[in-house]
């Protein structure tokens, strides 16, 4: 996949491991994309990138606070973007078996709420990441 000075991107739980390297390789191979936006709900996390990646030498990055759950607050992050990585999920099996509808509305709901914000808003591509989960890995 390629981005040039064009390219407006929002990556969802953009905070995240995930996101951070996404983040972080981005600015290193394509650092002249117009935008990337991290969207994501722990506005502690989103703080400490900025840290890391300040507005006076980052310019193209932009920080959006806001939950995958809350399908307007998407639609609003999604102006203008043309392209969404969906990073965004809760992966802890125990958490899971304690809380399940609080994952199936993150991971499931969420997901949806991506889909229809991203047609609603004319997003040109979507790519949806899949995390492995486990409880007790061998």
């Amino acid at each position: 996949m390629t981005f040039d000075s064009n390219s407006r991107l929002l990556i969802t739980g953009g905070t995240g491991s995930f996101g951070k390297a996404f983040v972080s390789r981005l600015l290193k191979r394509f650092p002249d994309i117009h935008r990337i936006v991290i969207y994501s709900r722990d506005e502690l996390k989103q703080w400490e990138l900025q840290q890391r990646y300040p507005e006076s030498e980052y310019p193209q990055l932009r920080f959006f606070l806001g939950d995958v759950r809350d399908q307007d607050r998407l639609r609003r992050a999604l102006e203008q973007i043309d392209t969404v990585v969906h990073a965004a999920a809760l992966k802890q099996v125990p958490a899971a078996e304690y809380n399940p509808m609080e994952f199936v509305k993150t991971n499931v709901l969420g997901a949806e709420n991506i889909i229809q914000a991203c047609l609603d808003t004319s997003v040109k591509r979507v790519i949806a990441l899949s995390t492995d989960k486990a409880a007790a890995p061998i």
